[in-house]
C-alpha cells in the first residue's frame, strides 16, 4: 500500500511537472545532463511533503533524545539508536554535544551515530522500487547500533571520573548549535515558520546534492557504457571498507552519494550498511571540533569505522 502511495505521488510530481521536462528536453545540452536535471526536479514536490513530517518528528524527537542521560547507563544504547532511526539532521548533533558534557555514554553516543541515517531514508523514498529496502536498512542499522553501544560500555569505562546525573543540570542544559541548513538545534527552537521555511530551505539544499551525484552518475554511465558497478568494485571487499571511510565525511550529501550508488546497484547492501553506519553526519563535526580529548576523538571514530567495515564485510559475505 505504501509502495502505491508513494508511486502515485510521483506520478503526481511527473504531472504537474511535465511543463519543466519539456523545456528541459529543448535545451542544447548533453542528454546525461538532461536527465539528470528531470529526475532531479521531479523529486522537489515528494522530497518537501517528507521533510515538512521529518520537521514535525525532530521537533518532538529533539526533546525525547535529551532524555537519555537519565536512562543512559541502562537502556541508553538501546533509546539512542532507536530514536536515531527517525530521519533527521539534528539528532547526531544532539547526542554529540550531551557526550562532550559527559551526560551520556561512549556507547550510546556510537549507537546514536550507527543508527542515524541523514538523508537516506527520504532518497529512498523517492524511489518507489527502492521502498522495500527500507525496513532491512533499517533493522541491520538498527541492531548494530544496540549490539556495538552496549559492548563499548561493557568493554570501555565511559568517562574516567564518572558522575551521576541530576535532574537540575540536565533541566538547565542549553544546547546551542547548527544542523543542516544553519537551523539551530536548542532546547526550544519550535517556532512555527520552521515547519514551512526550514524544509523548503531544505529541499533546496538537498536538490542541489542529488542533482550534483545523479549529474556525476550519469556521466560515470555515459563514459562506461553502463557498468558502473565495475567504476565502484562491486562485490570486492574493498567497496565496503571504501564506503566505511567515505561515510565518515561530516557532511549529509555524504549519505545521498551511498544512496544513490545503492539506488543504482553500483554497490552492495553491505557496503550502503557500512557507509552509512560510519556517517553520523554533523554530528562527528561537533565531536571534532568540541571535544577536548583528542585520543577520545580517535577512539570513537576508529570503532565507529572498524564496525562499520566489519559489518559492511560479512553481510557482503552472506548476500552476494
Amino acid at each position: 500500500m505504501i509502495i502505491e502511495i508513494i508511486k502515485s505521488l510521483n506520478a503526481f510530481n511527473a504531472y504537474i511537472l511535465g511543463w519543466s521536462n519539456k523545456i528541459i528536453e529543448q535545451l542544447p545540452i548533453a542528454d546525461f545532463i538532461k536527465d539528470a536535471l528531470i529526475d532531479s526536479i521531479n523529486l522537489v514536490p515528494f522530497l518537501f511533503v517528507i521533510f515538512f513530517f521529518i520537521e514535525l518528528f525532530e521537533i518532538y524527537f529533539s526533546k525525547k533524545i535529551k532524555n537519555l542521560p537519565n536512562h543512559s547507563k541502562i537502556s541508553g544504547p538501546f533509546l539512542g539508536a532507536l530514536t536515531a532511526l527517525v530521519p533527521q539532521c539534528g539528532f547526531s548533533v544532539i547526542a554529540s554535544t550531551l557526550y562532550i558534557k559527559k551526560l551520556i555514554t561512549r556507547g550510546t553516543l556510537i549507537a546514536v551515530y550507527i543508527s542515524t541515517s541523514d538523508e537516506a531514508i527520504p532518497v529512498l523514498l523517492a524511489h518507489p522500487e527502492m521502498v522495500p529496502k527500507i525496513i532491512p536498512i533499517l533493522f541491520t542499522k538498527f541492531l548494530l547500533a544496540i549490539i556495538t553501544g552496549y559492548l563499548v560500555d561493557a568493554i570501555i569505562k565511559p568517562f574516567e571520573n564518572e558522575q551521576d546525573l541530576d535532574s537540575e543540570r540536565l533541566d538547565t542544559l542549553d544546547i546551542q548549535e547548527k544542523g543542516c541548513c544553519q537551523h539551530e538545534i536548542s532546547n526550544d527552537r519550535f517556532k512555527k515558520r520552521n515547519l514551512i521555511l526550514h524544509p523548503i530551505k531544505h529541499t533546496l539544499n538537498i536538490f542541489i546534492f542529488i542533482l550534483i551525484v545523479t549529474l556525476f552518475l550519469n556521466l560515470v554511465l555515459t563514459k562506461t557504457e553502463g557498468h558502473l558497478e565495475q567504476v565502484f568494485l562491486y562485490n570486492s571487499p574493498l567497496q565496503p571498507i571504501i564506503a566505511s571511510i567515505i561515510g565518515l565525511i561530516p557532511n549529509c550529501a555524504i549519505s545521498i552519494l551511498i544512496t544513490m550508488l545503492y539506488i543504482q546497484h553500483a554497490i552492495s547492501f553491505g557496503s550502503v550498511i557500512a557507509g552509512l553506519s560510519s556517517s553520523a553526519g554533523l554530528g562527528m563535526l561537533i565531536l571534532l571540533k568540541k571535544n577536548e580529548k583528542l585520543k577520545d576523538t580517535i577512539l570513537i571514530i576508529s570503532i565507529l569505522f572498524g564496525i562499520s567495515a566489519l559489518a559492511g564485510l560479512i553481510l557482503q559475505t552472506l548476500f552476494n
